[in-house]
């Protein structure tokens, strides 16, 4: 047996190898959870930070300030959108020593840092128009930024290993992780505010609070736990499957988005889905009426949160005897039917007291469904990255997953004007007017339109997002004989390149000798 195919018996063989040092698949995860301690609560407290105390005592109207904070958000939207492919076409130019998706995640942790604590402080005007301006400038900055580190960080799960096995493993655990980081910003929301009101007395506290000075500080400590979390998975982390050299143009972008068949399936769930969101918003209101405080949104949430790391842990117990599309499909319809079931018993006790623990309970079990949306898109577009390099040649994975961001930011955009439309307009929602107290008493009318947002509004795009997944088709013995070529593939072109080397350094040693 010559020394090539000696090296490609060799190098083809272990389907199994591990690639990933256990601390790298840890740093990956503290890395997400350290992206994720912006990003996970910024959009719904940036949203009641400029709707309920950015510009209180200004005068402003409150129904033409409802529009304009869910034009705001729409219109961030389509930016991020516009941004994730744009991004993604950079990421897979990008080509560095240290890769191609870590240099955007480190050095874009301390602009991303900066500019959401700038978030948070609005400027003292009583011009309508300048607040308006405002909004849309520091939000669209927000959005545009937060694209540039978010979107890389998630690609990076395409690149740290090229087992298929191994990499889902690490994905799953980092997605854990990412969504304890989702909960970790809202644990110092509560733990702030605790320390402002022992500093400054009860009185003091509720004239800041008032103000959302406990939002800017929540803010700073978190973007300083970012930075640092990200630079340890910037120091242990490093990116083991090669990228291609070939150069990317926007339209080529546009054009692989759209016409790769099941990359365009897994980004659909995130259109068809879009109103699943609006949840998120409505809780922090949920959590005002029915706990008594914005910061105890974490107390309301938290057993979604388990929730939801229990169901982590489920889809990569469920991977082992379904496939990414039966898994998938599995968790859409349990979670559409856990929160049906949340907003009958909401319905049946009412919005009171005696709901608080029922509704505690049922919100773990509505929680565990996003680990199928945490982790299986995540695995399914790696698994579409090999696919597009099996009939291509070109391993482009900042464009799927920009692919993949743009639907996403699509679908945020109309979650982020739906939110809004729904909590502010819809549901008959009375603004605080006084600076001194946040948030302004609701009617029961009011208060149980607020459940229909959090359950019964989120079922229905449940439901509406499986059905692209229905015609998704990398499982089974396609993605099994896709799997075996590439490591094929990848096991001859080591084995010429270490024989090219070889004749190299034979070369080499024949010219020193003469």
């Amino acid at each position: 047996m010559s020394k090539k195919k000696a090296a490609v018996a060799e190098n083809a063989a272990p389907a199994e190898k591990k690639y990933m040092k256990p601390s790298e698949i840890a740093t990956f995860g503290i890395g997400l959870f350290g992206v994720a301690l912006l990003t996970g609560w910024m959009p719904d407290y940036t949203m009641t930070f400029f709707a309920d105390f950015a510009f209180k005592g200004k005068g402003f109207d409150s129904s033409q300030l409802a529009n304009v904070v869910s034009l705001v958000f729409g219109v961030a939207g389509i930016i991020g959108a516009v941004c994730e492919l744009v991004i993604g076409v950079l990421v897979d130019r990008t080509r560095t020593p240290l890769g191609k998706v870590k240099p955007w995640v480190g050095f874009g942790a301390i602009p991303f840092a900066i500019i959401s604590m700038l978030v948070f402080i609005a400027p003292s005007t009583s011009s309508f128009t300048i607040a308006t301006i405002w909004m849309f400038v520091i939000y669209s900055l927000y959005t545009a930024i937060s694209c540039a580190v978010e979107s890389p960080s998630n690609c990076f799960g395409a690149l740290c290993s090229p087992n298929p096995s191994e990499r889902s493993s690490a994905i799953s655990i980092a997605s854990f992780l990412r969504s304890v980081g989702q909960s970790g910003g809202q644990v110092v929301i509560i733990v702030v505010p605790l320390i402002m009101k022992a500093l400054m007395g009860q009185q003091q506290y509720k004239n800041a609070e008032g103000q959302g000075l406990d939002l800017i500080i929540s803010t700073a400590v978190c973007a300083l736990g970012m930075i640092i979390f990200v630079m340890i998975f910037f120091a242990n982390n490093k990116e083991r499957v090669p990228y291609t050299s070939e150069n990317v143009s926007l339209k080529e972008s546009v054009k692989l988005v759209f016409t790769n068949k099941n990359l365009l399936m897994v980004s659909l769930t995130k259109l068809f889905g879009f109103g699943r969101g609006v949840y998120g918003t409505v809780s922090l209101y949920i959590a005002v009426y029915l706990l008594g405080s914005k910061g105890l949104k974490l107390a309301l949430m938290l057993p979604m949160g388990i929730g939801t790391a229990v169901g982590t842990l489920l889809v990569n117990f469920v991977l082992k005897k379904f496939s990414t599309k039966q898994t998938y499909i599995i968790f859409c319809v349990y979670g559409a039917s856990a929160m049906a079931i949340l907003f009958l018993a909401s319905r049946g006790i009412g919005f009171n007291s005696n709901l608080i623990i029922p509704f505690l309970i049922l919100n773990f079990f509505c929680g565990i469904q996003h680990g199928n949306t945490n982790v299986t898109p995540n695995i399914m577009i790696a698994d579409c990255i090999d696919e597009m390099e099996y009939k291509t040649g070109k391993r482009q994975e900042g464009l799927a997953y920009a692919g993949y961001g743009l639907f996403s930011k699509i679908a945020s955009a109309g979650t982020k004007w739906l939110a809004p439309v729904l909590v502010y307009t819809w549901s008959g929602y009375q603004f605080s007017t006084s600076p001194s107290v946040a948030y302004a008493e609701q009617s029961n009318e009011v208060l149980m339109k607020f459940l229909a947002i959090y359950t019964i509004i989120p079922a229905i795009f449940v439901i509406l997002q499986f059905i692209p997944i229905l015609f998704y088709d990398m499982v089974g013995e396609k993605k099994e004989r896709i799997t075996a070529a590439l490591l094929e593939k990848r096991a001859k072109e080591e084995a010429e390149a270490k024989e090219t080397e070889e004749v190299v350094n034979e070369s080499d040693a024949d010219s020193m000798a003469e």
